[in-house]
Order: structure tokens, then C-alpha cells, then sequence
């Protein structure tokens, strides 16, 4: 009964989310609330589980980022970079689009998407303002850059930290396995664009030539701040990197940095929690309690078990159907508890087949898979739903449907071009 529950409340919510009859953080937190109140999870599930619970690292991790980005905007350095950008791409919507999605992109391998999509979004709503063109295109193309970049390496996506630790694999295997098919994919990705994103990149002339006579220098407004805000970066992107050494999360990290720059800059609370994305951070709880409730009752561990069972020990048909699911799993679920769940059964299935390179190979499936379907629907990664929240409030909101539409034909291109990387790699020249 409690499955089924699960189930169904998972999927009601699921559909006032994508048809937006109601907010997608009432939706969300209604679901939370059912599953809750009928014991299908429980408060000690919902609060302090690290397998069903809220991911309180992300939540925080949030929090954090948004006080720093709103201390930082006092400065004026995201009017600088916008206007920069523009300046160095001519006024070309398309080179500024492929601009900003290569710096999201290198910046995602390296610092949390969600980070990264919080620091670039307010430079992309700025020069599309000054360009006076649509945003929506830059913001839904920048995110799904941040999940194909973030794919590189061992910090670039929470999931590849899960699979690193179950695996034993090092930020160097990482990189070696996964930067290379990350480079192709972002370069298939570039120069398709255009196509992605046709009708998007017709500009005024008289706009252009506004802009091309701005000075960007102009636009710092406070550059004692802006040097404190720099040195707090730095030292919050130094934990970011060195997590893993330091032994401090990268939510505690940013919580730090978060308070000593408030703290330095002498910030008053309503200009640095304005910009806190209070709907998105509590959409993201409630939709962790009805993930963690799927989890609770087996729903997930279910569905990765099958997957894994019918493989029938053919390394090929594992990496390849471990490629498929997890692509379309983490499209309509978080892709942090999926892979949590599916890491046991992926390392039980890498015993069964004799070849470290193909057993190997079942891990780099599964990262791909998870990274890559996170940009299948609105809500298949953390920074999907933080980009639609950025751009609600900026009056550019972005429809369920309308990122679903693009993020899965990125997808779609991406899984056809890591399938024959997998195969090609480890079973052909492997």
C-alpha cells in the first residue's frame, strides 16, 4: 500500500508540475505533506536520513551561493561582464550564446552546476536587457551546457562524487575518462545551436551599436566591495576544489563564505535575502521527501535491480541498457538518490564480469547516463530548477514544457554520441 502511494503521489505532483496549474513549489510540498502524513516516510526519513531525507548539503548549498551573489551584485560586476561579453562577440546573439555556454561549461567541470548557473544567469539576464532580446534561449542553453560540462570530472556533478567514492575511482580517472567524451559533447552541442535555438538570435542594429559604445569600467560601482567579494571566491571556490582534502562539504563552504562576507561587507539583510530563492529552495525539500519516499518503499532500488538482472552478464548489453535507464530515470527523478541507489548494484554487477576495462566501463555508463539525463525534463537536475526559479523572477519565466522540449533533444544527442564512445573505448580499442 505504501508503495503504491508513493507511486501516486509521486506521479500527481509529477503532472501539476509540468502543467503548471499550480506552483511547482506547492506541488511539491502537497506531495511531501501526503506522503508524511499517511507514514508512508517519516520525520527521521524526511529530516535526517542521507538516503530518504531532504539533501540538506544542497539546500544550504543554495542558500549560501544566493547570499553571496546577492552581496555581489551590489557591485556591479555582472553589469561589467555583460556588457564585456557583448562587446567581445560584435553584438552577435549566436557568439554571445556560444560564449557563455563555453564558460559554463569549463566553470561547471570545476565548481558546482548550480554555483555556476547562479553566477552566470544574472550576466545573461543583463546583456539580453541591453540587447533587448529574449533570455529564455541563453538561460535554457547555458543550463544544459552546465550539465554536460559538469559530467567532466570527479567535483563537476554530485553524482560523480557518489560513484567516485562506491568505485574508487580518483579525480584523474575522472578526467581521463570523462573530459574526453565532455569535450565532444560540448563541441556537437555548439554547433548545433543554432538549430536548437533558431528564431532566437534576431538583434536591432540600433541596439548593438548602443551597446558597442558603452564603457563596461563604468559599470563597477564599488570596487572596495568587489575586492572583497573576489577574495571570498576564491577562497570559496579553493573549498569547492579541495573539498575532498579539506574534509569540509561544499555547503559548510559556502555557508562560510556566505557569513564572513556578509559579515565584511556590512550588508544589510534585505539586500542580501532578496535575492534568495526562497520558492526554488522549497520546492527542492519537498521533492526530495517524495524522491525519499520512493526510495523508502523500494521503488528505485526496484527499478535499477531489474535493470541490472537483465543484463545476463553480457558487458555490452549492461553498459548500453545502465546508459538508457539511468538517462531516463534521472530525467524525471533527481539524479543524486538514483545513482546512491543504483552505485551497490552496479558494483555487485562489476564482479560478475572477469575484464577490469568493461567492468570499469559500467561505472563511466552510469555516470554519463545520470549527468547527461539530468537535462532530459525541468526537473532532472538541481541547476534545471534553479535557472527556471532565476528566471521567474526575472520576469523571462520558462515553462516545464518549453525547457522539456530542448533539454530532450540535448539529450537524445548526447546519449547517441556517448553510446559509440562507450562501445568504441572499452570494447573495441579497450
Amino acid at each position: 500500500m505504501s508503495t503504491v502511494l508513493a507511486v501516486a503521489v509521486f506521479v500527481v505532483a509529477y503532472v501539476f508540475i509540468a502543467t503548471e496549474k499550480i506552483p511547482k513549489m506547492v506541488a511539491a510540498l502537497a506531495g511531501a505533506g501526503v506522503v508524511l502524513a499517511f507514514g508512508v516516510t517519516g520525520a527521521e526519513d524526511a529530516f535526517y536520513s542521507h538516503d530518504t531525507g531532504i539533501d540538506w548539503d544542497v539546500i544550504f548549498l543554495l542558500l549560501g551561493m544566493m547570499i553571496i551573489v546577492g552581496v555581489l551584485r551590489r557591485t556591479g560586476v555582472f553589469e561589467f561582464l555583460a556588457i564585456w561579453a557583448a562587446k567581445r562577440a560584435q553584438g552577435s546573439p549566436l557568439r554571445i550564446m556560444v560564449l557563455l555556454v563555453l564558460i559554463t561549461a569549463v566553470a561547471s567541470a570545476f565548481l558546482d552546476n548550480v554555483t555556476t548557473v547562479l553566477l552566470i544567469a544574472p550576466v545573461t539576464l543583463l546583456v539580453c536587457d541591453r540587447l533587448d532580446i529574449k533570455p529564455t534561449p541563453f538561460l535554457i542553453a547555458e543550463v544544459l551546457a552546465s550539465n554536460i560540462g559538469g559530467a567532466a570530472t570527479l567535483i563537476g556533478d554530485p553524482p560523480n562524487i557518489i560513484i567516485g567514492s562506491r568505485a574508487g575511482l580518483s579525480f584523474n580517472d575522472f578526467l581521463v575518462n570523462m573530459a574526453p567524451i565532455v569535450v565532444i559533447e560540448l563541441v556537437a552541442f555548439v554547433l548545433a545551436l543554432r538549430w536548437f535555438f533558431r528564431g532566437s538570435f534576431a538583434v536591432d542594429p540600433a541596439r548593438v551599436a548602443d551597446v558597442m559604445r558603452l564603457n563596461e569600467r563604468e559599470a563597477i560601482r564599488d570596487r572596495g566591495l568587489l575586492v572583497k567579494c573576489g577574495v571570498v571566491l576564491l577562497a570559496v571556490f579553493a573549498g569547492f576544489v579541495g573539498h575532498s582534502v579539506f574534509h569540509i562539504e561544499p555547503s559548510v563552504v559556502a555557508l562560510l563564505g556566505a557569513g564572513v562576507l556578509v559579515l565584511i561587507s556590512r550588508a544589510e539583510p534585505k539586500d542580501f535575502l532578496a535575492g534568495v530563492e526562497w520558492e526554488t529552495l522549497l520546492f527542492f525539500a519537498g521533492l526530495f521527501v517524495m524522491i525519499g519516499a520512493l526510495v523508502k518503499t523500494g521503488v528505485i532500488g526496484n527499478l535499477a535491480k531489474l535493470a541490472a538482472d537483465a543484463t545476463g552478464g553480457n558487458a555490452l548489453f549492461a553498459v548500453m541498457l545502465i546508459l538508457v535507464v539511468s538517462t531516463l530515470l534521472s530525467g524525471v527523478i533527481d539524479n543524486i538518490p538514483y545513482v546512491a541507489t543504483m552505485s551497490p548494484l552496479v558494483l555487485a554487477l562489476t564482479q560478475d564480469i572477469p575484464d577490469p576495462g568493461h567492468s570499469e566501463a559500467l561505472w563511466w555508463s552510469l555516470a554519463l547516463g545520470a549527468d547527461f539525463g539530468g537535462n532530459m525534463t525541468a526537473i532532472g537536475a538541481s541547476a534545471n530548477v534553479v535557472m527556471l526559479g532565476i528566471a521567474a523572477r526575472s520576469g523571462s519565466p520558462i515553462s516545464f514544457w518549453e525547457f522539456t522540449r530542448k533539454g530532450a533533444q540535448v539529450t537524445l544527442l548526447t546519449v547517441l554520441i556517448a553510446a559509440p564512445y562507450l562501445w568504441l573505448r572499452y570494447f573495441v580499442l579497450g
